[in-house]
């Protein structure tokens, strides 16, 4: 047996002992920034090798290995203290300090102990005295450390507290398991070889642990929480379990007889497969956390913690995420342990229906979920309502008949949480019973009551988007209407000059074939015009192109030549880079602009000439006219308009299409001689190229 443990110890430690010194050559070398903790942590693992390495060589119980397992004691120990001195935040309560200073204490004085014991080698009983001694030092500084440990992973901030998971809980498991061996060792009077050999695999196990957490955090940053605290749970905790481990193995050792080790190393695994099956439930959890926070705690939230919770579960949409409505009820489910919930909202008409649930198919809610009574009662008292209170008649402030009956009937029904927003119910939250029954106390109600108006205030501008959605769709549907309406009226206006030059040359068979084509061109436009207002139209305006100036202006003076005297008196052979259709449009607006302003024999001019890389697009009459006040302010302001009937949108919608080409309009009009208005598009680039400088210059 005794050949059997001792090639275990051996491998165990030699193997703990290789991927310790790995481990220390690897931080060593990696390219991150130097720093006291970085230091210190090399250190530590370095010290751990040795040790590891001081067992293989000479045994668990060799002086060596005894003064080589205080430095890892104390390289672990330096580098928490270090890391905490580091942290970013607020400072650390003088009590724990002083225990950092304890420590160090003792294991200085396991050191001076354990120098004496090759001197007492022929005294057995100061012998005896001096081992006693050391192994009351040891487990001192285990139940130390494990206090620590848990001192600086719970004072860590919530966001960067997942750095350390990995590093605390491998320290916690190495002081632990020196925790149960020197326990065990101090009740029984003997040294337990077994779990001295299981040391080795055990360290081992842990060193891919630290790997794994080198290479989850490289910079070992800390950020205190804002609510540092020395807690003393950590000292009834650790100190409850020696206690227990002192009752459990001493009355192994009176009952086991022959197998009281076995039964001891039983023991240890045993507890530990326990607490792995225990710690996962949910149940469980939840039965722990009530109970802690009823005996040991002076409030029952940890308010910083549960504010980021409740801001996070509300505020971060995303892809895979819930929609906002289970979300909010999730926000609130999560501080009260609950599983499940329901949202009730008002409905246009004010009463109270479903608008979402979370984990709550069971419940039956009726399409008309409450009464008017129900919902002035939450509204104006804001009373939260504990549903077992309730059916015990104990709810003074609550009026039974104001509860609807699939609330009361329902055993699952725990809290309805009125959701009040300046005053106005904006919802009512109800609750399903945690997994852990308890009653609700003031700190409860307060909670429920301020969270429940933080989300009644997220619901209240949650309908207010909605609505705002909706009058902007209503907004562009009535744009596009104004644009349309502008466009169709401009249209009545051809076909009403076309139909009263109709009368004067409907015998004339060139007049015919004209007014079938203006016709055909305007039924055209009117099918484009429907599929414009139509909010499913997806079709994007064509990509501008080269374009020949002269093709435009032709094409545009044949449209429109039934219409008014249109003339063009200077056209240069010139290629726009711009949308035809789009370039048409914007003649349109111009020319019928034109024609609404001049008088019937009045002609209109269209010319066309370069200006430096641009082409200069010029339409003029010589009607009213326009002021500069007017030119100013009104000429491209939406609606406003100088002629009667007119929409005030053809100069906005020409100057709208013109930029949509990396073009520009630019107007002149004198009062009572005329207008022109120029559209300055850009010269298509395979021209601009080959043109001189001085024909640029002109």
């Amino acid at each position: 047996m005794a050949s059997v443990l001792d090639y275990i110890s051996l491998l165990g430690h030699g193997v703990a002992a290789a991927l310790f010194a790995a481990l220390a050559i690897w931080q060593f070398q990696r390219k991150v920034e130097r720093s006291e903790k970085h230091a210190w942590l090399i250190i530590a693992i370095a010290l751990t090798s040795f040790w590891s390495l001081s067992i293989a060589v000479e045994g668990s119980l060799s002086p060596i290995a005894r003064f080589a397992e205080t430095l890892r004691n104390f390289g672990w120990l330096a580098f928490m203290f270090i890391l905490l001195r580091t942290g970013e935040g607020r400072d650390e309560p003088k009590t724990v300090n002083i225990i950092y200073i304890a420590l160090a204490f003792v294991l200085v004085g396991q050191v001076l102990v354990d120098s004496l014991l090759p001197a007492l080698v022929g005294s057995p009983r100061l012998e005896g005295v001096t081992l006693y001694t050391s192994l009351v030092l040891r487990m001192i500084f285990s139940v130390g450390a494990l206090v620590l440990v848990h001192n600086l992973y719970s004072i860590t901030a919530p966001e960067t507290r997942w750095g350390i998971r990995l590093p605390m809980a491998s320290l916690a498991a190495i002081w632990t398991y020196d925790l149960n061996l020197f326990t065990i060792t101090y009740l029984t009077q003997q040294t337990p070889l077994e779990l001295h050999a299981m040391r080795g695999p055990m360290m081992a196990v842990i060193a891919p642990i630290l790997v794994l957490a080198s290479i989850r955090n490289t910079e070992w940053n800390l950020k205190l929480s804002r609510s540092v605290a020395f807690r003393s749970l950590s000292l009834v905790a650790i100190g409850s379990y020696l206690l227990m481990m002192i009752v459990i193995a001493t009355a192994l050792q009176i009952i086991g007889g022959d197998y009281a080790r076995l039964a001891q190393i039983s023991f240890l695994f045993g507890t530990t497969i326990g607490a792995l099956l225990l710690l996962p439930s949910g149940r469980f959890r939840a039965w722990l956390k009530v109970k802690l926070a009823k005996n040991f705690f002076q409030h029952r939230y940890d308010y910083r913690s549960e504010w980021i919770r409740f801001t996070d579960t509300v505020g971060r949409p995303g892809a895979d995420s819930a929609p906002f409505h289970e979300r909010v009820i999730k926000a609130i489910a999560d501080i009260t342990d609950s599983p499940a919930g329901i949202l009730l909202v008002p409905d246009e008409a004010g009463q109270l229906v479903l608008q979402s649930r979370w984990n709550w198919s069971s419940i039956v809610v009726p399409p008309r979920a409450c009464t008017a009574g129900t919902t002035a009662f939450f509204e104006d008292s804001g009373h939260i309502v504990e549903f077992d209170t309730l059916r015990a008649g104990q709810d003074p402030k609550c009026d039974p008949s104001v509860i609807p009956d699939w609330m009361n009937s329902d055993e699952r029904t725990w809290v309805a949480v009125p959701l009040v927003h300046f005053d106005r119910l904006a919802g009512v939250m109800l609750l399903a019973r945690p997994r852990v029954h308890r009653k609700l106390d003031w700190e409860d109600l307060d909670m429920l009551r301020i969270v429940g108006r933080q989300v009644a205030s997220y619901l209240a501008e949650y309908r207010s988007q909605e609505s705002l959605s909706e009058v902007q769709r209503f907004d562009e549907f009535n744009r596009r209407m104004a644009f349309i309406l502008h466009d169709i009226k401009n249209l009545v206006s051809q076909l009403s000059l076309l139909a009263g030059n109709a009368k004067r040359h409907a015998d004339n068979p060139e007049f015919q074939a004209d007014m079938i084509d203006t016709l055909q061109d305007s039924a055209r436009k009117m099918n484009g015009l429907l599929e414009r207002l139509s909010q499913h139209n997806k079709a994007s305006p064509a990509e501008p192109r080269a374009v020949k100036v002269a093709d435009l202006i032709r094409s545009t003076i044949e449209k429109k030549r039934l219409l008014h005297s249109l003339e063009s008196k200077r056209v240069d052979d010139l290629t726009v880079f711009a949308d035809p259709a789009r370039v048409e449009q914007i003649l349109g607006h111009l020319i019928q602009n034109a024609i609404d302003a001049s008088a019937p024999d009045a002609p209109i001019t269209i010319n066309a000439r370069r200006r430096d890389l641009s082409v200069a697009i010029e339409v003029c009459d010589h009607g009213t006219g326009m002021s500069n006040e007017f030119i100013r302010s009104q000429l491209f302001k939406p609606f406003a308009s100088s002629k009667q009937g007119g929409f005030g949108i053809g100069a906005y919608e020409a100057r709208e299409l013109a930029r949509a080409m990396n073009g520009r309009l630019e107007v002149e009009s004198t009062e009572g001689v005329g207008s022109r208005f120029t559209l300055i598009l850009p010269l298509a680039k395979h021209l601009s190229d080959d043109v001189p400088a001085d024909e640029r210059a002109a």
